[in-house]
């Protein structure tokens, strides 16, 4: 007798939360699959890194899984019957059905073109890993003088702008921001992140919103034409369509609602985490699409299905934010410290340390994918009588 996990997958979230339940529960008792469409693990917080040349490690999810008793899946998720509680996926070898106990929506996010004209057909995204990959490859075809744009002033834009500045210091980079360089950092923190801009000449455009996106160049509300030989789209992100047709209780961004403990408030068999999930955090906000949310989310819904396959009673307490890391290229770097709900305080470290401190983050956060529990020693617990299903019976041909 055996209880059906199913993760669809194998992100940030996805990875931590079936590493961290195979660690909870006793292998005899859990079946546990995880699925993804990739055959590596992508660290999605380097895409920008990448993106500009640099060389990142492959990570192989087959070696990052070896000995924990993980099915991995190589297929894409085509659909979910929740009523059924069944999974469609496409393999090289076809279509093929999953059933399971407990579903685990891990699917995340990608780019959003927002609807602009042009924005899909003339801009390039570094929201994973062959987006990145194509922009690398049109970089490397720009010569001296040739102006990259970059649209969007959130975190991703000001990563991927100080990093090819850097890297490419033969090109001129524009950076197009629909509010205030920064606006929502602390004073000191716009104050370092305009010294860094000013230093890597970065030409910064303010309070500019893209209207049209063209293969020469973009388009300002105001009717400011930005000359682009290329152009990075980076203004946000959109959740995976796959939740739209499965009868989840979705939020207008098409998250999945799920409580405090990541379940889905329609469907308790299933929970949803990172960028696929609307969960409240402190101050009862809705945690961001972020890493910094991810891990967290993937522990707490890893807990919440082993207590409750257990006997136990899972932990409520919302999640909180402590800072939020910025990387300005290899050698600057910007760390916010926040309130619990992810507001900015006057409080800030900059600099080189902050370069390090972020290059710690990234580094912690793959460790933490290998290490799901944290290195803290995880007793397996037993799975009561009334959660298993017969053993065997985890999938069906489609």
């Amino acid at each position: 007798m055996q209880h059906r996990i199913i993760v669809l997958g194998a992100g940030y979230s996805g990875a931590i939360a079936a590493g961290r339940l195979a660690k909870r529960l006793r292998r005899e008792d859990v079946a546990i699959t995880l699925v993804n469409a990739e055959p590596d693990f992508v660290e999605r917080v380097r895409m920008h890194q990448l993106a500009v040349g640099q060389e990142l490690t492959p990570r192989p999810l087959r070696e990052m899984f070896a000995g924990t008793g993980i099915e991995l899946k190589l297929a894409m998720a085509t659909s979910i019957d929740v009523d059924r509680k069944t999974v469609t996926v496409k393999s090289a070898d076809g279509p093929e059905q999953l059933s399971y106990d407990t579903l685990v929506y891990a699917l995340g996010s990608g780019w959003n073109a927002g609807g602009v004209p042009g924005a899909a057909e003339h801009g390039h995204q570094i929201a994973g890993r062959p987006g990145a990959l194509r922009l690398r490859e049109r970089l490397a075809q720009l010569t001296e003088g040739e102006t990259v744009a970059v649209v969007g002033g959130g975190l991703t834009g000001l990563e991927f702008a100080t990093e090819v500045a850097e890297a490419r210091p033969d090109l001129d980079v524009a950076l197009a921001a629909r509010g205030e360089l920064g606006d929502w950092l602390s004073p000191k923190g716009r104050t370092h992140l305009r010294k860094v801009t000013d230093k890597l000449g970065i030409t910064v455009y303010e309070n500019a919103p893209v209207t049209t996106v063209e293969a020469d160049r973009v388009t300002t509300a105001d009717g400011r034409a930005i000359a682009a030989a290329v152009t990075v789209w980076t203004t946000g992100f959109a959740v995976h369509s796959l939740a739209k047709a499965t009868g989840l209780e979705l939020a207008d961004t098409g998250r999945i609602v799920v409580d405090a403990t990541m379940r889905s408030l329609s469907h308790p068999d299933v929970y949803a985490i990172g960028d696929a999930a609307h969960a409240l955090g402190a101050g009862d906000k809705p945690l961001r699409m972020s890493c910094a949310s991810g891990a967290p989310m993937a522990w707490r819904a890893a807990d919440s299905i082993a207590a409750r396959l257990s006997g136990g009673t899972p932990a409520s307490a919302p999640l909180r934010y402590f800072n939020q890391c910025i990387s300005l290229g290899r050698t600057e770097g910007l760390i916010q410290f926040v309130t619990a709900d992810d507001r900015s305080v006057n409080r800030t470290l900059a600099g080189r340390f902050a370069a390090r401190y972020k290059e710690l983050v990234c580094k912690g956060a793959l460790w933490g994918v290998a290490n799901p529990t944290l290195g803290i020693p995880a007793r397996r617990r037993r799975v009561v009588a009334d959660h298993l299903a017969p053993k065997g019976t985890a999938r069906a041909a489609a």
